[in-house]
């Protein structure tokens, strides 16, 4: 553990820059890790030495993409006479309206689907990454979705409830839908969850009813994806608007 230094952290932190390409905030990420490894080293007394004394963790804010509702719609209303698109716009269009993550779209299966007391369907499923269960309503859009595949060959073969594919054929087909929808945004599986938030966090959704759905422990991780649109800006300052019109 001796060569576990101030200079191996800085070299470890050029590594993961240079050679594996992360970004500023999946650095820190990673230097995270590798300081509770030491803290637990100096605990037990297996080094001398804090590698970590003097470094500050510097993150920076994420951009990350969302569609507008107005685009959203777009993209549902866009007849594909491509198969293959149809089917990926409607996945996509699933994850808008449901939150749900790539690899948890890949393992959603009937018994997620569930219905409660008083008729009202629900996803309830644990999330392949955390293991936290997320409790989303199941909407009129989505529900249509499932349907619409329920005899798909994919789905009764593997016992899924879309048949979804690769996640690099995924994105590389949402680049062909955005292109034909017009739209200037990257469309990856990520925007559409992102997307989620943003689109009920301007529906008047709670911060913390949309951490339940998205299946967040933590409160924080929910603020890094919602964000404060526009729109919303303009119906909150409408009061104060009015009191200093001219």
């Amino acid at each position: 553990m001796e060569n576990i230094n101030h200079q191996f952290v800085e070299k470890f932190e050029y590594f993961v820059k240079t050679e594996k390409g992360c970004a500023q905030n999946a650095t820190v990420k990673y230097l995270k890790i590798l300081k509770k490894i030491t803290t637990l080293a100096l605990t037990n007394k297996w080094m001398t030495d804090n590698p970590f004394s003097g470094i500050k963790f510097k993150q920076t804010q994420s951009n990350r993409d969302f569609l507008t509702e107005k685009e959203l719609h777009s993209i549902m209303e866009k007849k594909f006479d491509i198969p293959r698109l149809e089917i990926v716009r409607d996945i996509f269009v699933f994850c808008c309206l449901s939150g749900l993550a790539f690899t948890d779209i890949q393992h959603l299966k009937s018994e997620h689907i569930i219905e409660d007391a008083n008729g009202e369907r629900w996803i309830r499923k644990a999330r392949e990454k955390t293991n936290n269960m997320c409790h989303i309503p199941l909407l009129d859009i989505p529900a249509m979705i499932i349907e619409k595949y329920k005899n798909h060959p994919i789905c009764l073969q593997k016992n899924m409830v879309l048949p979804v594919p690769s996640n690099q054929r995924m994105n590389s087909y949402l680049k062909e839908i955005a292109d034909l929808c017009g739209i200037t945004k990257t469309l990856t599986t990520h925007v559409a969850r992102h997307s989620f938030a943003c689109i009920a966090l301007a529906n008047k959704v709670s911060m913390e009813t949309i951490a339940k759905m998205l299946g967040h422990s933590d409160i924080r991780t929910t603020k890094i994806y919602a964000k404060v649109l526009d729109t919303t800006i303009s119906k909150e300052m409408v009061g104060m608007k009015n009191k200093f019109s001219i």
